[in-house]
Order: C-alpha cells, then sequence, then structure tokens
C-alpha cells in the first residue's frame, strides 16, 4: 500500500509516517519502481504499534527500546515491564505536577474577587518573582 493508504490504516498521518522514518523509529519503506514509498502488513503492524505507543504517552526513545523488545523474541518479559513501570512513575509525577498547578490556579481563582476592580491576585502571582507557590 502507499503511504496515504498505510496512514489511513494505522491511524497516523503521512506526515508523522515520514518523520518516522526519518528518525529510524520505522524502517525506511520499500520503493516502487516510480520511487513511491510501499508499505506491507508487517510496516502497518509496527506503525499501529508505535501509534498506540504514542496513545500511551510514552516517548519517542522508550518507543524505540520497546520496538526492539518487540521485535527480539529472545527478549524477557521482565524487560518490557521495566521499561513499562519507568513510564508509570514518570506519569505519576506529571500527575502529581498537574495536580499541584490545579491547586494553585483553584486557590489563585478563589482570591480572585472577579469584579470591576482592578486589582487581581491571580496576575500579580503570575508577575510576582520568585516562588511559584501559592
Amino acid at each position: 500500500m502507499n503511504i496515504s493508504q498505510a496512514a489511513k490504516h494505522s491511524g497516523l498521518t503521512p506526515r508523522m509516517i515520514r518523520h518516522y522514518e526519518s528518525i529510524d523509529l520505522l524502517p525506511d519503506a520499500a520503493r516502487s519502481a516510480a520511487g513511491y514509498r510501499r508499505y506491507d502488513e508487517r510496516d502497518l503492524h509496527t506503525l499501529r504499534f508505535i501509534h498506540r505507543a504514542r496513545g500511551l504517552g510514552f516517548s519517542i526513545e522508550q518507543i524505540a527500546q520497546l520496538l526492539a523488545l518487540w521485535q527480539d523474541r529472545e527478549r524477557s518479559s521482565a524487560e518490557v515491564k521495566t521499561l513499562v513501570q519507568g513510564h508509570v512513575l514518570e506519569l505519576e509525577q506529571k500527575i502529581a505536577d498537574l495536580q499541584a498547578i490545579r491547586d494553585t490556579l483553584a486557590h489563585l481563582a478563589h482570591c480572585c474577587h472577579g469584579d470591576t476592580r482592578p486589582d487581581c491576585p491571580i496576575l500579580d502571582n503570575l508577575a510576582a518573582t520568585g516562588s511559584n507557590d501559592q
């Protein structure tokens, strides 16, 4: 199939497929006699794998590791689990960071009168130097 068909069947855009090829996440596609990229079912399976991994928040580097593990039939599942557990810890930290941001913004919104007066604790906090705490 051509790149448009591969994009349609994998959920990726042709631009992302070309990008993944350019960073060697995906092997260079076979070419037709006219020089067009051609993809087979194996390529499509890899594209779907990449798309799913990106949807789960894995970085490009992590996806490269996962692909290498996926393609290595001699690998141990412990290696995969370790990588995924590391990603879970990263996500937990991001969630904690986002919750702290939410709490700060909620506190600032609560402190703001939201009326016609020009004074605004939200803008004052944003303009303050130093700590970003409440």
